[in-house]
C-alpha cells in the first residue's frame, strides 16, 4: 500500500484516500500522516492477520495480477 501511495504522490494526483476493509490499529494510524484520507472499515484492537478475517483469503497467481494489469491497461489506453 505504501508503495502505491509512494506512486500516486509521484504522479502527483490531486487526493489520496486508501480503504481497507479490515486493518491493523496501528497500521490505520499510521496511514493518517500519509494519505489524505483513510478508511479502515474494522479495527480489531488484537489484530493478528488480515486473513482471520476472511472465509477464503486465498493467494492471487501472478497471472491473474498479470491478466487484470492488461485488461485494466486496455481500458485506460
Amino acid at each position: 500500500m505504501r508503495a502505491a501511495v509512494a506512486a500516486l504522490r509521484r504522479r502527483g494526483v490531486a487526493k489520496i484516500v486508501v480503504a481497507v476493509p479490515v486493518g491493523a490499529p496501528d497500521t490505520c494510524r499510521e496511514f493518517e500522516d500519509e494519505v489524505d484520507e483513510i478508511v479502515c472499515g474494522a479495527v480489531p484492537e488484537f489484530f493478528q492477520a488480515v486473513g482471520q478475517y476472511y472465509e477464503d483469503f486465498s493467494q492471487t497467481s501472478d497471472e491473474e495480477v498479470r491478466q487484470l494489469l492488461s485488461r485494466a491497461a486496455q481500458r485506460n489506453a
